[in-house]
Formats: C-alpha cells, structure tokens, sequence
C-alpha cells in the first residue's frame, strides 16, 4: 500500500495498491489534469529525484522542493514564544528538516491555507509526533488523505496561541484562510495565494482560478478585506519564494483591494 502523490498538485491521497484514475483537486476548475493525463507519483520516487531544502526567506525559514515539483509553493516555519506552527506545506519531508526545526524549538501544529498546498501535511504531522493540522471545516472536502491529527475548524477566526490567529477568508475556496502572526519587529500575515503577492512586491491580487484565469468575484474580495480589515500587520508573506511585501503591507493590501475593484469594473 503506497501513499501516492499527484504529479500536477503534490496532494498526497490515502493509501491504496495501485494508484487511483482522477484527483478531485485537478479535475476541479480552479486547477487543471495535465495535458499527458492523470499520473502519481510514489514518495521515494519523488526523494529519489527531488530534494527538500531550507533556506532563509526575508527573516524567516523556508521549506521547497528542488528541482520544482508540482505548484511549486514553499511551507515556512512561524516561530513563536508559545510553540511554532509550521505555515503550508510541501510533498516531502526530511530528516534533515525535522532536526532544524527540533533545534528551533519543535512544531507544535500545522496549518495550510488550502487544498492546493495540503501536499503531504499527515507525513509532516507524523514527524513531529502527530502534531494538530489545523484545517477551515469549510473545505473538509478537498482532504483527500484523512489523518487522526487533522482537526477541521468552523467558524471565522481561531487562535492558536497568543501570537498566532487563523482567519478565514474564503474568496479562493470557501474555507481559505491566512494567518495572522504578531510578533516583535512587526506583525505578518501568512496569506499562501488567497491574497497573492504580486511580483512588485508592492501590491497582491485576487483570483478564483489562477492557472485557469477566474478573477475573483467583487463580494468576494469584499468579505477578505472585512475579515482582515481588525488586524494590524506591516508584512504579508506569500506562497512562493521571495514573493513578500516587507513593510506596509496593510496599506498594499487597502490599494490593491480598490485597483482591483476598480478594474472589474
């Protein structure tokens, strides 16, 4: 029984003996099925080509496959006085990975914005000793390999500890959420692609399906700027390397939010 990996997302599926025939995740609008067809890969084979590497990302550790697999994303470790919390995730986790952040004090939870980055959340939670994955009920769905440690939040907003807040937004998927992360030096928002860096690294943006092109709807974008508009942040942290707004970031997000109003129309 292997826990097979799809080669266009990185979602890892419940075990089986042979790989399944469709990932409900691509065959969704918001993605898309490689043009070659449905294929998966097992997790050694992925190790065997691929590596997982840290390295800094603007002041905090970051997690990536190389050569790129699947979306492409990078998880990112939000340390805190009150127990680290491991921000998305990717489809391969190491040896080498799990004793960085042991030293850096341990995980104590996980949380992933969305099913495009759920990878291989239930191996990284079995790492550090089944640690809680802290998933929007909204999306129970898109879960695609069921885990004990898996626990599906409802309602708008939750805290983790002291310094860490879950905010649903929605816009993206029904149960899309950031996180928000207070900190000395200035608080961040942890946003994967609900809220999108752009490459300005200036302003973010909006869409139901990126690699498809759906723009969000304007009530949508409306309910994220409402839910994010109670928090103070100075820093808004993407889903890909290097792609963050390091200062302003409350003001980026309150520009964005009316030029992409205003060009919907």
């Amino acid at each position: 029984m292997t826990c097979f990996l799809c080669l266009q997302c990185g979602v890892q599926f419940a075990a089986t003996e042979t790989p399944l025939q469709h990932c409900p995740i691509c065959e969704d609008e918001r993605q898309f099925v490689r043009w070659e067809g449905q294929a998966w890969i097992a997790p050694q084979e992925l190790s065997a080509g691929h590596r997982l590497v840290m390295r800094d990302d603007a002041g905090v550790l970051g997690f990536g496959i190389e050569p790129r697999f699947a979306i492409g994303q990078r998880a990112q470790l939000v340390q805190t006085p009150h127990g680290n919390v491991l921000w998305d995730c990717v489809s391969m986790v190491s040896d080498e990975a799990v004793a960085e952040i042991n030293r850096r004090g341990g995980l104590a939870a996980i949380a992933i914005s969305h099913c495009h980055f759920y990878s291989a959340m239930a191996c990284w939670s079995e790492a550090f000793g089944g640690v809680p994955i802290y998933l929007h009920a909204d999306d129970r769905q898109w879960i695609m390999r069921p885990h004990p440690s898996i626990v599906s939040w409802q309602g708008e907003t939750l805290v983790l500890n002291p310094s860490l807040t879950l905010v649903r937004c929605g816009g993206h998927f029904a149960g899309s959420q950031v996180l928000h992360w207070q900190r000395e030096g200035g608080n961040a928002l942890l946003t994967g692609d609900t809220v999108q860096v752009t490459p300005t690294r200036r302003h973010v943006s909006f869409m139901y399906s990126y690699p498809n092109q759906i723009p969000l709807n304007a009530a949508a974008v409306r309910r994220i700027a409402a839910a994010l508009e109670p928090f103070a942040f100075d820093d808004i942290r993407g889903a890909w390397w290097d792609l963050n707004i390091i200062g302003g970031g409350k003001t980026a997000l309150a520009t964005s939010v009316a030029r992409y109003l205003a060009a919907i129309g």
